[in-house]
């Protein structure tokens, strides 16, 4: 499988922007079926103007991954004048695992040229599509796959995650943090590598130490489970959780809602995969303020609306394997509520990551 670099969450799907040259891999991709060569060799792809979802269980509503992937193909959709339906793009959702063979084959007879599988659980409903269906174009989001027909995304997670650990070392005043992840497992073991590294390291920069409660939910769609966590962490003394759990995360920003609206002490989260600054709005003494101390960011919609967009324009990168992270400004932190302090510390070990000085473990 060839692997390639994608672009930043600036680039709008454009086909000029994406180049996804060979750079090592397991075995070495080739054209996808039905493509046609330029003459330099470059696969253009089959013509593919129709694009679907399938979700992992977290469905298009749960406020972070899937709902960026959604948002991401809505935006393509508009971008080429397309409405949802079997002719032009659309979702299904899946309830439970059960749910991903018959969702990819309920698209595959709508005729949908082009599946998207949205989180590494669906990888091996995605590669036994593919194989059994060559003319249509695939992409497995958070994981890899072989196959001519396949793209497969992955997303350095650790590197951003790495950032929301230096956030939370520099913005505790309790000097206790959380993390809450969804299931465990490959993805979710990068962002608690990442997070866990962050706050060592930005608690040794400011000599002093950092408690880290961490929990897995087993679940990325248990709101309840989710809050039920983050009531045990904020009652042992953690004043900011970062969750990496998908739908399960909207648990603990009820949570940390309820403690900030009725209590003197103010509580943190910090969002994933998108800015989750509107879930951290509450009203205190009649006043709006905000708990939400940061998010990081991926790219997933970002990379869907370009690859919707390079099906249709005929130029599927089928076989490639696309890896980003921050030096391809494709995951990144944002502001929030951080102190000027916190995020001069945060850009500088930004930049020390993109320059190769801080090499970040993917491993928890």
């Amino acid at each position: 499988m060839k692997k390639a670099k994608l672009f930043g969450f600036s680039t709008v799907a454009l086909a000029s922007v994406l180049l996804l040259g060979a750079c090592g891999g397991n075995g070495g991709g080739t054209d996808s079926t039905g493509s046609s060569a330029t003459d330099d060799g470059a696969a253009t792809g089959s013509v593919e103007k129709t694009a679907a979802l399938i979700t992992d269980t977290g469905g298009i509503d749960d406020r972070s991954f899937n709902q960026s992937a959604w948002e991401g193909l809505q935006a393509w959709g508009e971008e080429n004048n397309v409405e949802k339906g079997s002719d032009g793009f659309n979702y299904f959702q899946s309830s439970n695992e059960s749910d991903y063979i018959p969702n990819i084959d309920q698209a595959l007879n709508a005729g949908f040229g082009t599946i998207f599988g949205i989180g590494y659980k669906l990888q091996p409903a995605i590669a036994q599509q593919a194989a059994s269906n060559p003319d249509t174009n695939f992409v497995i989001i958070d994981d890899a796959a072989d196959g001519d027909n396949i793209v497969s995304a992955t997303f350095k997670d650790h590197e951003a995650a790495y950032l929301a650990g230096i956030a939370a070392s520099y913005s505790t005043e309790t000097n206790k943090v959380g993390f809450i992840g969804g299931v465990e497992g490959e993805v979710i073991g990068r962002f608690e590598a990442g997070f866990l590294a962050g706050v060592e390291a930005g608690a040794k920069e400011l000599d002093k130490e950092v408690e880290v409660l961490n929990q897995y939910a087993g679940d990325f769609s248990a709101p309840d489970k989710g809050r039920s966590i983050a009531q045990g962490m904020y009652s042992q003394g953690a004043d900011i959780i970062y969750h990496a759990s998908g739908g399960t995360g909207n648990g603990v920003f009820q949570e940390a809602k309820a403690r900030n609206e009725s209590g003197d002490e103010k509580v943190w989260v910090i969002g994933v995969d998108r800015d989750q600054a509107d879930e951290g709005k509450y009203n205190k003494d009649g006043q709006e303020e905000n708990f939400t101390l940061t998010s990081t960011l991926k790219g997933v919609g970002t990379v869907v609306q370009d690859l919707a967009q390079k099906s249709a324009d005929g130029e599927f990168p089928g076989g490639d394997h696309v890896d980003y992270g921050l030096k391809e400004g494709s995951v990144d932190l944002t502001d929030g509520q951080l102190s000027e302090d916190a995020k001069e510390a945060v850009k500088q070990v930004k930049q020390d990551i993109i320059d190769g000085k801080i090499d970040v473990p993917e491993k928890p």
